[in-house]
């Protein structure tokens, strides 16, 4: 399947700051699609900062950025185990294990980059869940970035230290709900 291109207007969107007037059709439309679906309209939810980082990832093509929402919302609502939590604090443990860690420089395409150390995860003591919620955290954190809402991010798996007992914590149902974020259009 062929890579879809930005068309010149998504990409010249893109790099316009987020208080620019030129943006604001695309984020009222956005706001309205997920009003009338029934997404919560009050608060960060649909700010104009978080429906830019939708917007951004899909190019300005509205109704990408409105199918990567809408699983958002739906992946949010259906995977609270993952999902409810989204606070340092219930994970501070792992994130000073050194578990995953953001370099400082960007990629040669802008991306930030992540990598993970799965020797750093003590399974006995992290779940699975634990070490996905940090993924997700970090994630959100970096996202707020306008340069990575504009090229993305990379992820780099340090596997070494990798155990049977990881292996064990990856049960189906983990790894399908894991899948549901990993494969968010």
């Amino acid at each position: 399947m062929a890579e879809a291109r930005p068309g010149p207007a998504g990409l010249q969107l893109s790099a316009l700051p987020d208080h620019s007037p030129l943006l604001q059709p695309s984020l009222a439309e956005l706001r309205r699609r997920a009003g009338a679906a029934g997404a919560p309209l009050a608060g960060w939810l649909l700010s104009d900062a978080f429906l830019l980082r939708f917007l951004r990832a899909r190019d300005f093509d509205l109704d990408l950025a409105w199918r990567l929402l809408k699983n958002y919302f739906k992946w949010r609502a259906e995977c609270p185990e993952i999902s409810a939590d989204l606070h340092p604090r219930s994970i501070l443990g792992l994130l000073k294990s050194g578990y995953v860690g953001v370099l400082r420089a960007r990629d040669p395409t802008g991306s930030k980059v992540l990598i993970y150390r799965i020797a750093h995860w003590d399974p006995k003591v992290f779940t699975a869940y634990d070490a996905f919620r940090v993924s997700l955290i970090t994630s959100e954190l970096i996202v707020q970035e306008v340069e990575t809402q504009r090229n993305g991010i990379k992820a780099v798996f340090d596997l070494e230290g990798w155990q049977f007992a990881h292996a064990f914590q990856i049960t189906p149902s983990v790894a399908k709900k894991i899948a549901a974020v990993l494969t968010m259009d």
